[in-house]
């Protein structure tokens, strides 16, 4: 019953942007065949609350943005959060060392592992957000099990920080179903994130290839998925951040990517 529900939910989102791939850490990202990534030039204040179990009222279902038009020269770069912290605190060196704010999307478990990382990502001026709290394939999943997912990594990040953060972004999927977003809402997400350019980093093919596959299809407005933990993507980095600002690109937060213009 959970799959029949799930099947006459998921409805048709827009259009999809950019470069679209499969990929989020160890497992494809899945799309659902209707799918896309809705263009969206500002995305809706946080709540910023904890997260509530309770499920009485019908939820509106969140917006999904996964590229703005703004008509500003701005890219954002967001991380799938996970990995041995040492390198994740390369990378975020290597960001801050090219002048970049990032948004990390951060898996609940990895944050209970390694909590120092959630403050490591705030105080260098960067965004966390949630990316589940055990990365595991959330398209498969009842609405129990998803609210889980999300409601697991949203308690983490409000313990750690005092805010379940902005955005979420679901794992092993591109684009957010219509069971996943209205669990996401139940938790407090009035926006989904999704990802326009997808750099394919998680399958390793090496700095020089991270590095063609964004500076080759990057465009103003996008959203660029990238990760945590892989050696190519902290190598690529500084070529990549050198070569937007080369096609007169600027990096920023999600948050900063969807503001409103003149905000």
């Amino acid at each position: 019953m959970e799959l029949d529900r799930r099947s006459v939910l998921k409805g048709a989102a827009g259009v999809a942007a950019g470069v679209v791939a499969t990929g989020c850490g160890d497992g494809g990202d899945k799309s659902p065949a209707a799918g896309g990534s809705p263009t969206a030039g500002s995305a809706a204040a946080p709540s910023g609350a904890a997260p509530s179990a309770s499920a009485a009222a019908p939820v509106r279902l969140p917006a999904e943005v996964g590229r703005a038009a703004t008509g500003r020269a701005e890219v954002a770069l967001t991380f799938h959060g996970q990995g041995e912290p040492g390198q994740v605190e390369r990378l975020l060196g290597a960001a801050e060392q090219g002048g970049a704010k990032v948004t990390v999307l951060a898996v609940g478990a990895w944050l209970g592992q390694h909590p120092a990382m959630a403050r490591r990502v705030l105080d260098g001026g960067h965004e966390l957000g949630n990316h589940s709290e055990n990365h595991l394939d959330m398209p498969a999943m009842g609405e129990a099990e998803v609210y889980r997912e999300i409601e697991g990594c949203a308690t983490r990040l409000s313990a750690l920080t005092g805010s379940i953060g902005r955005w979420f972004r679901p794992s092993q999927t591109q684009y957010a179903d219509d069971v996943i977003k209205a669990q996401a809402a139940r938790v407090g997400y009035p926006t989904v994130l999704s990802y326009s350019l997808d750099s394919l980093d998680h399958t390793d093919p090496g700095a020089a290839a991270v590095t063609r596959n964004v500076l080759g299809h990057v465009r103003a407005g996008d959203v660029v998925s990238l990760h945590c933990g892989h050696e190519g993507t902290i190598t690529a980095l500084p070529e990549i951040l050198a070569g937007l600002r080369a096609q007169g690109l600027r990096p920023v937060t999600a948050s900063g990517l969807f503001a409103p213009t003149g905000a």
